[in-house]
């Protein structure tokens, strides 16, 4: 990198510093680029030092490569601490800090100390900024600044007005990344909550720059993993009812324009709208709540997850309440967010021993400990006694919490030869379930030979089954079903299964049911499944 700086001219590194800029979709390269370039006046120290700018530096990138040369050149550093941007002055502080030997923020109060109370507002400013990016107040900040610390922070706080005056205008820069910080430090500077800094500054301003305020707070939340609606519902006064309205008007108008992104086809995108909507908390409770029923369990389990912060409760608390009188639908978002929560075995188990529940919730609740990562080591012997159990949901849901452990586990094997026998409908599905996920293709006969149920959910669930782990000698019953079953659910099963086996016979039963099935979508699935094969176009 160094060898290539040292040959190219100034002029084409700048333009390929602005090409790449653009590319990039950022400035942080092109702004360190021109900061550098302003302070640093030498050629031969411009070309050592600006470099540092190349693609994914951040703004003051090139006063970190200025101090690790030796000497560090002191005058770009002087010229540095009066530059616009805070983040270049407080790079060149801690720079000149290296240079004479001693700590940052010894050199910080050295500089608020130095500059004449007149024009010390950019060194006042500097370690305000410093202060709160640190997390700190500016007094705590220079605590151990050294003997001048205190002074350095007394007249830090007594250039105050000016300190929010200038954070202030900055909530209205163009930079959104700039209104956002300027936010956060105004806040952590005058120790306030940063809605309650927003809306003192909204009593200034017109309504026609709502929505450059409302976009300042939602970074602050973002950066904060808090919502905005949280955040001002926390501050809210009476008499700043009118000021409230203002902000939630601008937030529920960017809702309105969201709700495409939440219908469409594509699952990831449904999924990073919801997250999107994590932000303004408990104004898009509604956004929310309809999510919960979304196809996409993921988009279920994250739409869950932002209720649950929305409302300002443990995602367990939301889930217990949620759960309390519901059925297993709409159970369903709340018990698939806890799979992945500490304690979520002693949860699950909890809930399938709540009598007062419903059975489908109590089966669900069993069902969701297979992508639950406690428990494994028992997860035979904990659930043992549901499987048992006279209620056959449970019984199911205790097949089901089996599909995260191998058929080497001691039990499974029983236990799956227990269920494939079971009287009711459902645990046999499951079962048939658990062969598939498992892949327990020594079993494929047993699947072969429930094509014929009496029930239609488990002459499914074996030809779905089969898909996993059917072999050639099935195909002539599958395509019996293809051929006769009188549910369609059954023949879309028995037709992709086909497709996954293949072979002649196979292809034959797919074509005959692509041309002659009474039902559109088993017509559908026959045509791809032998498009699968290599057959037709």
């Amino acid at each position: 990198m160094d060898y290539t700086v040292r040959l190219v001219s100034p002029a084409l590194l700048l333009v390929v510093l602005l090409t790449t800029g653009q590319q990039q979709g950022g400035t942080p390269t092109r702004e360190c680029w021109m900061s550098c370039q302003r302070h640093v006046t030498d050629p031969a120290l411009r070309a050592r030092t600006c470099g540092s700018c190349l693609p994914g530096g951040r703004v003051d990138s090139w006063v970190q490569g200025l101090a690790g040369q030796r000497p560090i050149p002191r005058a770009p550093l002087v010229s540095a601490m009066k530059d616009p941007d805070w983040r270049v002055r407080w790079a060149a502080v801690r720079a000149d800090a290296r240079r004479q030997g001693v700590t940052d923020r010894r050199a910080l109060a050295d500089w608020v100390m130095e500059a004449p109370v007149s024009s010390n507002l950019t060194a006042c400013l500097t370690a305000a900024r410093a202060a709160a990016e640190a997390g700190a107040s500016s007094a705590k900040f220079l605590r151990d600044a050294g003997p001048r610390g205190a002074n350095a922070a007394a007249r830090v706080w007594g250039r105050r007005e000016a300190i929010r005056e200038a954070l202030e205008l900055e909530l209205y820069a163009e930079d959104l990344a700039v209104r956002g910080s300027a936010l956060a430090h105004l806040a952590a500077f005058l120790s306030r909550k940063p809605a309650r800094v927003l809306l003192d500054a909204m009593a200034t301003r017109p309504e026609s720059v709502d929505a450059v305020s409302a976009s300042a707070l939602k970074v602050v939340a973002g950066r904060s993993r808090s919502s905005v609606g949280r955040m001002l519902l926390d501050e809210a006064k009476p008499a700043e009812e009118a000021r409230i309205n203002r902000l939630f008007a601008v937030y529920s108008k960017e809702l309105e324009g969201m709700q495409p992104e939440l219908t469409v086809a594509d699952p990831l995108q449904r999924r990073r709208a919801v997250e999107s909507l994590r932000v303004y908390g408990p104004l898009a409770m509604r956004e929310l709540e309809r999510a919960l029923g979304d196809s996409d369990r993921w988009v279920r389990r994250d739409a869950a997850r932002a209720l649950a912060e929305a409302e300002g409760v443990p995602l367990r608390t939301a889930a217990e309440r949620r759960i309390e009188s519901s059925d297993a639908m709409q159970a369903r978002p709340w018990l698939e967010a806890m799979a992945r929560e500490k304690g979520c075995a002693a949860f699950f188990l909890g809930t399938a021993r709540d009598k007062a529940l419903a059975a489908s919730v109590r089966g669900a609740a069993l069902a969701q400990l297979a992508d639950c990562g406690e428990g494994a080591r028992d997860r035979v012997s904990s659930v043992e006694p549901f499987l048992a159990d006279e209620q056959p949901l449970l019984r199911a849901g205790a097949v089901r919490a089996l599909s995260g452990l191998t058929t080497r586990q001691p039990g499974v094997s029983e236990a799956t030869s227990r269920a494939l026998g079971d009287g009711a409908p459902e645990v046999v599905s499951a079962a048939l379930e658990l062969l598939a996920l498992q892949r327990q293709t020594s079993r494929g006969d047993e699947a072969a030979l429930l094509l014929e149920s009496d029930h239609v959910v488990v002459r499914t669930a074996a030809a779905e089954a089969l898909e996993q782990i059917g072999r050639a000698s099935h195909v002539k019953a599958l395509a019996g079903c293809l051929r006769e079953d009188a549910e369609a659910a059954v023949r879309v099963a028995a037709a992709t299964a086909l497709g996954r086996i293949g072979g002649a016979q196979a292809a034959a039963a797919l074509s005959d049911a692509a041309a002659r099935d009474p039902d559109s979508h088993v017509k559908h699935v026959s045509r791809e499944a032998l498009r699968r094969l290599g057959f037709g176009q």
